[in-house]
């Protein structure tokens, strides 16, 4: 809505001072439409255009929507230091991303699997819970490593893990208590399918 508004404003304004400048007896050395025949003046076209360019400076027209202070809301963090790169091993990272690749991959497998082959088995759907749960895990965790840095906001950090590994549990005890005591989550996905 602002933004509508605005133009619209910044036009009348630009018009009221542009007719008070035209019928002003003080020609003004600035503003060059004043020196004009009154017929392209009072044009609206010739009217904005002269007032935009010549009576007001770039910044004022900038500044006249801009007049707030900027205020902060939250405070300021500590600044960012240099990572410090832990010595090369060649075995450094190389496990962690080649279980998170095996857990994507084998996704694939289990989710098609039961639909597939048309059997509900309840190792295959203990398998899938347990691999989308996994999945999902390192997913989030790798979003709170990434942007939830511990030199600069510890606490936020550490609330966020324990936040992960509490919602871990509770979805995991969810899916068994699904599995155990109700259809499972094959058929269930089933029955919504077709539903």
């Amino acid at each position: 809505m602002a933004s509508i508004v605005r133009p619209t404003m910044l036009k009348q304004s630009c018009l009221k001072a542009v007719s008070k400048q035209a019928f002003s007896t003080k020609p003004a050395s600035t503003f060059p439409a004043i020196n004009k025949p009154a017929a392209s003046v009072l044009s609206k076209q010739v009217a904005r255009n002269a007032f935009a360019k010549s009576a007001l400076p770039g910044s004022m027209r900038v500044a006249a929507f801009h007049a707030s202070g900027r205020r902060a809301i939250l405070p300021a963090l500590p600044p960012n230091d240099a990572a410090k790169f832990p010595t090369p091993h060649p075995s450094h990272g190389s496990y962690h991303w080649t279980f998170e690749r095996a857990i994507s991959v084998g996704l694939v497998p289990l989710t098609i699997a039961p639909f597939a082959a048309g059997s509900l088995n309840p190792l295959t759907d203990a398998l899938l819970c347990a691999t989308i749960l996994i999945h999902s895990h390192i997913g989030f965790e790798a979003l709170i490593v990434d942007y939830i840095p511990t030199k600069r906001l510890p606490k936020t950090r550490k609330t966020f893990d324990w936040g992960l590994k509490l919602a871990t549990v509770v979805v995991g005890v969810g899916l068994y208590e699904f599995e155990t005591n109700d259809v499972g989550l094959t058929e269930g996905i089933k029955r919504i399918w077709t539903a």
